[in-house]
């Protein structure tokens, strides 16, 4: 038996469209990080970027499960000395609604170039409207994540 490393020109991506309306983030966004990543196809390499485009519509409607709207914090630094700017969840939905998915999605990514390449497929939307038509999206469904 031969292992097969695929090139990057040999990879045929598609575009997926998930609806997160009432779905928990966590279970969701390690979907999400597992297409983007290309483990759901079976010419999966770990160096090449194998996975497919993700549209993400309703993530203004993301459920949290717990009390995390109000413990959960997103930290930032502006890098000089005390310029930590804290978040709570809830507050991060108000002002940022796709930035919730977007960090969460991120951080299931390896931390290199690879994953930067594979994040910029990942297409978020607080509503149910998006741009992509033309590129006509599979509409897909995570079993057991609601």
């Amino acid at each position: 038996m031969k292992t097969v490393h695929i090139k990057n020109s040999d990879v045929n991506r598609r575009w997926l469209l998930v609806d997160v309306e009432d779905k928990v983030l966590g279970r969701v966004a390690s979907n999400v990080a597992s297409i983007l990543r290309g483990k759901t196809s079976p010419k999966f390499t770990p160096h090449v970027d194998t996975g497919d485009f993700v549209i993400v519509v309703n993530a203004a409607k993301i459920k949290l499960t717990g009390k995390k709207w109000q413990d959960k914090m997103y930290h930032d630094h502006s890098g000089h000395p005390s310029g930590l700017k804290s978040k709570s969840a809830a507050t991060m939905l108000e002002k940022h609604p796709t930035d919730i998915f977007r960090r969460a999605v991120k951080g299931m990514l390896p931390k290199s170039a690879l994953g930067y390449s594979m994040i910029r497929k990942l297409k978020i939307y607080a509503g149910p409207e998006h741009p992509h038509e033309a590129q006509k999206p599979e509409q897909i469904d995570f079993e057991g994540t609601s």
